[in-house]
């Protein structure tokens, strides 16, 4: 019997794993609490791989693959889950690796975020970023803020994905999803358009150009909720990522604009847990939380960046940690092992300090 696109992902699904890579001359692999492990024997012929991704394709789709030779979409399995998609090509071959989104939600209390993060939900303004490497669950983390927003109050929810990963049902709030490529040609169009949509809240996928960028910070300035992703480590990082997109002679006017209209990083990173119990996730975040103080404000103005690193440490009455400080925190719990934490720690010998301090 043939395989088919929709055994592998109840596989995935079923065993839990996250992402599958489907690739000619291998078998398909799938990332199982972060380690990739093969999911069948036999190596895939490249007929039967093409056949694989192209039963996920629209003739659109397929149309802009064969054209470009790259393709984000997503796919949704009924009952199962819905999947980010990424075709490309390797080795003269189609290949694709297929991201499981779960099709529930997650609660901000199942994520076990910090109380300071549902608090910048509750801004009628400002910009909030999560940022973080990719597969850090920037994504999980956003979906869960907006669905308390969407259960909690009367607002309109607009959201720019690429592709749409949770789809959200409206409650009290009124929810519009926008795709790229389906819907809107690009970030900055629909965003410059999102302004004259009435929206309470926008929800950026990608801040990925200057433009997106300026609009995504002027939305923020004029009365909007906006929260967006960069795949920045740090929160400094970020601060620095969004000013040098611009040429110099703007950098001064967006330090400015975004000291004034920034509410919080959430830089975070997924670590291994060390011996998960039955029903708990195999993975456990760890989250980097700078908020926008008056002194924090200032150093951002004043291109002060390194600084923020320290502002951090000495912000913990305000909700604010550092990236060790929350390492330290689940090696301390047991949850993380001393090892996993080092390998995720940007300032291992601070995090060896805290560890041994506890």
């Amino acid at each position: 019997m043939d395989l088919m696109i929709e055994d592998l992902m109840e596989q995935l699904v079923e065993g839990g794993g996250s992402d599958l890579h489907i690739a000619s001359g291998q078998p398909p692999y799938g990332r199982f609490s972060g380690e990739l492990r093969p999911m069948r024997e036999e190596a895939l012929a490249e007929e039967d791989c093409n056949k694989l991704i192209f039963s996920m394709l629209n003739n659109s789709q397929r149309k802009t693959l064969e054209q470009t030779w790259e393709l984000d979409c997503a796919y949704g399995l009924k009952g199962v889950a819905r999947f980010r998609v990424n075709v490309y090509r390797q080795k003269g071959s189609y290949a694709a690796c297929l991201r499981a989104l779960g099709s529930k939600i997650p609660s901000v209390e199942l994520l076990n975020l910090p109380p300071v993060v549902l608090e910048t939900s509750k801004r009628p303004r400002g910009l909030v970023l999560v940022t973080g490497p990719t597969g850090s669950g920037k994504t999980t983390t956003l979906a869960a803020l907006l669905d308390h927003i969407n259960h909690t109050r009367s607002e309109h929810i607009l959201t720019i994905e690429d592709p749409i990963e949770f789809v959200y049902q409206s409650d009290k709030s009124l929810v519009h999803q926008r795709q790229l490529n389906e819907d809107t040609r690009s970030f900055a169009n629909a965003l410059r358009a999102a302004l004259r949509e009435d929206p309470d809240v926008i929800l950026v996928g990608e801040m990925r150009d200057l433009e997106t960028i300026q609009l995504a910070v002027s939305a923020a300035e004029t009365g909007h909720l906006v929260f967006g992703t960069l795949h920045t480590s740090s929160a400094a990082q970020t601060v620095d990522r969004m000013v040098d997109v611009f040429p110099p002679e703007q950098q001064t006017q967006i330090r400015v604009q975004l000291s004034g209209s920034l509410v919080a990083v959430f830089s975070q990173t997924l670590c291994k847990r060390h011996d998960p119990k039955p029903g708990q996730f195999g993975r456990v975040m760890a989250q980097e939380i700078l908020i926008n103080t008056s002194a924090t404000a200032n150093l951002i103005r004043e291109g002060k960046t390194a600084q923020l690193y320290s502002q951090i440490q000495t912000g913990g009455e305000q909700g604010m940690q550092t990236l060790e400080k929350a390492l330290a925190d689940l090696v301390n719990s047991g949850d993380v092992s001393r090892r996993e934490a080092m390998a995720k720690a940007s300032k291992p010998g601070e995090l060896e300090r805290l560890i041994r301090d506890e």
